[in-house]
């Protein structure tokens, strides 16, 4: 392990550097890491203060091994509206729809229990039904259960008026409208449910919060992947994140960054500040029992066949031994999710190590781990996360050209599929030729997903591209080639912001579909 009195000797990576904006970390000038760290341990974007902790208190916090990200279920109370006619001579007496008894209703209600079953058994996301209710009038809505337990009232518009739909949408919950065609017996908001309800008998949208794309004809498939963008949002909505450093927003106004996580977003920042993590690592390095355990882990990691060791070995040490006071300061607060602001200096003389190492080793083990603590894009990277269970790659995009284009940085997780980690090199943090960053050797051919948020937290990009290349250039270290299907030049016009979010897979529907709930429109190239 590095010495402690060594720690505060590093001065920093070069003024060059690109990556982290106007977060340039240089500790001379009669300044001392005391004074510089009482400055930036306040976050700039207001966020609540953590307290300082002692390593006897954290290391008493029991810590559970897990690989994947923890989400709580989505709830979803299933309803079907329905109506009973009676006939009448010589006039019409009854809609469109082949439910029109109770014996027919009550059959249906089978049909959907049934098809709900195999919808929790296909989800790779988790997801409760509440029982099957039926509902004839908007009068009826009181004397079912399950209503203020719900995430999402899935109708089955099967009969009924449009009363019920707006007692439902009262609730303040979200809606998802089902209706069959093919799959019989058809329903009657088959026929109406856009002119009668969505437009309400205009040639416009007029239901704030629901729209076109909250209802589905027929298919199962499309039920679920609305499910699984539902339940990502719910996992992201309201997150405790904990800013190492205090809050940061790249090179954007920290207040105007702060109102959109806030207003949209409502996550809760809670800053640590460097003198507090820096007092817990001198203490857990002082503990021989954590040390041990780091090493012990290090040389577990170390010893895996995909594997290889490029820089010191006490580097990778007090990786471990940082990701478990890291791990310990989440437990403790009840939080999943982390940020270092700062990361191209600060976090060296703290730990003895650059971070980028143990961010991916917090990713793997189900925690939502990023560099830089840029708020502009960490929201996205968390929805994309609990989207698609899977750990997301924090990025630097580049120029597009000739179909392709690199992105990368020093910190990548392994287990991006969720379950499997791909090799890597450990060498160094590339700006700073100091620490431990792991080279990621991403899967080629692998299909992305790519987020781009903007600065202003309107118009999000989603780009849809495929692992081409694991180039190996003097660039941060995990460094990836994709190719997409758009133009160069329309992707170069139509690129926002800066850092992106990279997750294996398609998602590009959950995506949109999420964001757009939030008041953020995505916008899809290729």
């Amino acid at each position: 392990m590095v010495k402690k009195e060594n720690r505060a000797s590093f001065t920093g990576h070069s003024s060059g550097c690109s990556c982290c904006s106007g977060s340039k970390i240089r500790l001379s000038g009669g300044v001392t890491r005391r004074e510089f760290l009482q400055v930036t341990g306040t976050s700039a974007l207001g966020a609540v203060v953590l307290p300082g902790l002692s390593w006897s208190v954290l290391a008493s916090v029991e810590l559970r091994e897990r690989f994947e990200i923890k989400r709580r279920p989505l709830v979803v109370k299933p309803i079907l509206t329905h109506e009973v006619p009676e006939q009448r001579e010589q006039t019409s007496w009854r809609n469109w729809g082949g439910l029109e008894t109770e014996g027919d209703a009550d059959r249906e209600v089978v049909r959907i229990r049934g098809e709900l079953h195999a919808l929790k058994a296909a989800a790779d996301f988790p997801v409760d039904f509440l029982p099957v209710e039926k509902v004839r009038a908007a009068g009826d809505i009181d004397n079912i259960g399950g209503l203020e337990e719900a995430d999402l009232y899935l109708v089955y518009a099967a009969g009924g008026s449009s009363g019920i739909f707006d007692a439902l949408l009262g609730k303040g919950r979200d809606m998802m409208f089902f209706c069959r065609h093919k799959s019989g017996p058809v329903y009657l908001w088959y026929e109406i449910i856009s002119p009668r309800y969505l437009r309400r008998h205009t040639d416009k949208h007029a239901i704030p919060g629901l729209d076109f794309n909250d209802v589905v004809i027929d298919s199962q498939d499309e039920i679920l992947w609305r499910l699984r963008a539902l339940c990502g949002l719910k996992n992201t909505l309201n997150t405790d994140i904990i800013a190492v450093g205090g809050a940061g927003a790249w090179s954007q106004p920290a207040d105007v960054v702060q109102k959109h996580v806030k207003d949209k977003y409502k996550f809760n920042i809670r800053a640590f500040s460097y003198d507090d993590l820096g007092k817990l690592t001198a203490e857990a390095m002082d503990d021989r029992q954590a040390v041990e355990r780091a090493r012990s882990r290090a040389d577990a990691y170390l010893k895996d066949s995909g594997v290889s060791l490029e820089t010191k070995r006490e580097f990778v040490d007090n990786c471990f031994l940082l990701e478990d006071v890291m791990k310990r300061i989440m437990e403790k607060y009840d939080c999943r999710a982390i940020t270092i602001n700062h990361c191209m200096g600060t976090i060296m003389p703290v730990s003895g190590t650059a971070a980028c190492l143990t961010l991916g080793l917090l990713n793997d083990a189900g925690y939502l781990a990023f560099c830089e603590s840029d708020f502009v894009v960490v929201p996205a990277g968390i929805l994309m996360a609990n989207i698609s269970g899977k750990p997301v790659f924090f990025c630097n995009p580049t120029y597009p050209h000739d179909g392709i284009k690199t992105i990368s940085h020093c910190t990548a997780p392994r287990r991006m599929d969720g379950k499997n980690l791909e090799p890597a090199r450990i060498l160094t943090h590339f700006e700073s030729d100091f620490g431990a960053a792991p080279k990621v050797e991403m899967k080629v051919g692998q299909e992305i997903t790519n987020i781009i948020p903007d600065f202003s937290f309107q118009r999000y990009i989603g780009l849809p591209g495929r692992i081409v290349e694991n180039p190996f250039m003097p660039i941060c270290r995990t460094q990836v080639n994709i190719s997409y299907g758009c133009d160069d030049l329309l992707l170069a016009e139509k690129m926002p912001g800066f850092h992106w979010i990279t997750v294996y897979g398609d998602y590009l529907r959950e995506s949109g579909y999420a964001l757009k709930k939030l008041g953020i429109e995505q916008e899809n190239l290729g």
